[in-house]
């Protein structure tokens, strides 16, 4: 019953929130203590900005086709599929307490025990330029995470992060983070989760982030970013899926929220997984840490922008029936804005941000070339099987894309991955494949 009434209420705010989306402008009350903004979503502040209220969202509706690899057979394989359904609340209280609520209706994240929150956050920025935040939210890690979705450039994150997606999600799980900003030259985040990962005993694996950025340029068009992460979680005595299951840029392989290539989607495992029970964990004190550094850069200049990154796993054994697994992946990408516009940067969050359109009836137009490899060194696997030999297993994937901006609300994404592995194949020896999706989002 709290659900349904929870979804009427959200399905009201939608409509309101959308409708509001064709007005712009701003309206005060006869009192001048309270302003209403209809322009991207729907806002209420007082003057004085000791309260605000902000409703908004987003909807990412994709389509792809893949083969090769992508698919267990090699045949053509499609998928349709809510990538995201935000529906976003957040705003301030006393001035120096910020709230926010991320509710995803596409099941991509959560699951229906969970509620599908992507957030649910409260956080103190009294201490400026120094936040603090407590709640449920994606731990910082890396440039492209710290991104939005909304406007990161290829239409899936780099699958450097899928050899260790651990390291910015937050599994459900809740903690604490400390950020803040310095000398118009710094950033810096530390944060402790405790993830829905249970030991023997009950209590949760906890997981320390770290990240610091060094941005001497920061502006807009006008960029220079540094970054180092640290990412540590404490797996002693607890039992854990350990398998590495990139899906190489096409989420369609095995998918939530809708459509994807069922039984025939080929979600491979590069490694890990060894000693897996029916419930695909493996066994209590096979590995003790897991540990992950990485490193990143970013150059913009003008509507050009270049950036990379690269991390390095270590899952370190704790029996002597197990072997270390060590993964490792990096990416690095060029893009080009043909109508002339730059990305924004924000220094608070060490982050890209929106492309806007400085022409209304054309839009903006962005085109891109991303190249992604990946590395998995698992000695645990000392026979070769039909689909995975032994020794280090590889993949790189080259992607090329367009995006248009057709206004601040609305963007069009069509992607084209060619993925090629080594030491791995799907059921038919496979090891290339092709990926085409394409995307609808609205942001509100």
């Amino acid at each position: 019953m709290i659900r349904k009434h929870f979804a009427g209420f959200a399905a009201s705010a939608l409509a309101l929130a959308v409708t509001a989306q064709a007005f712009a402008g701003t309206v005060t009350t006869d009192g001048a203590d309270i302003v209403v903004k209809t322009k991207g979503g729907l806002e209420v502040a007082t003057t004085d900005q000791n309260f605000s209220f902000k409703l908004g969202g987003r909807l990412q509706a994709d389509y792809g086709t893949f083969d090769g690899f992508y698919t267990k057979n090699g045949d053509s394989g499609d998928a349709a599929y809510f990538r995201r359904a935000f529906l976003e609340l957040g705003g301030t209280v006393y001035k120096d307490f910020k709230y926010q609520l991320n509710y995803d209706f596409s099941h991509n994240s959560g699951n229906s025990d969970d509620g599908y929150f992507d957030e649910a956050s409260m956080s103190y920025v009294g201490f400026k330029p120094v936040t603090i935040r407590v709640g449920r939210f994606d731990p910082d890690f890396g440039l492209e995470k710290a991104t939005s979705s909304k406007w990161i450039t290829a239409m899936e994150r780099n699958s450097a992060y899928e050899v260790a997606d651990w390291v910015n999600t937050h599994e459900n799980g809740m903690g604490i983070q400390v950020s803040g900003t310095a000398a118009d030259l710094f950033y810096g985040s530390a944060s402790l989760a405790s993830k829905d990962i249970n030991d023997e005993d009950g209590k949760g694996v906890k997981q320390f982030n770290g990240r610091i950025v060094l941005a001497p340029m920061n502006k807009g068009g006008n960029v220079l970013h540094f970054g180092l992460n640290v990412a540590a979680r404490d797996l002693n005595d607890a039992a854990f899926d350990s398998r590495i299951r990139p899906r190489l840029g096409a989420r369609g392989v095995a998918t939530t929220g809708g459509n994807d290539a069922g039984t025939n989607g080929n979600r491979a495992t590069f490694g890990g997984g060894v000693g897996l029970n029916a419930s695909n964990l493996t066994a209590v004190g096979a590995y003790d840490t897991d540990t992950v550094f990485g490193g990143e850069f970013a150059f913009a200049s003008g509507p050009f922008s270049v950036q990379a990154e690269a991390l390095s796993r270590k899952m370190k054994a704790d029996s002597n029936a197990y072997q270390d697994v060590k993964t490792s992946g990096f990416y690095g990408q060029l893009a080009y804005t043909l109508t002339g516009e730059s990305r924004a940067y924000k220094l608070d969050g060490g982050k890209f941000d929106a492309i806007k359109p400085e022409n209304k009836q054309y839009g903006a137009w962005e085109v891109f070339y991303r190249y992604d490899n990946i590395k998995v060194d698992d000695k645990n696997i000392v026979v070769s099987s039909a689909t995975r030999e032994t020794g280090d297993a590889k993949a790189n994937v080259n992607t090329l894309g367009v995006n248009w901006y057709a206004n601040e609300a609305v963007k069009l994404s069509l992607n084209y991955s060619k993925v090629s592995t080594d030491k791995i194949t799907n059921a038919n020896g496979d090891d290339s494949g092709d990926s085409i999706v394409g995307r609808v989002q609205y942001v509100f």
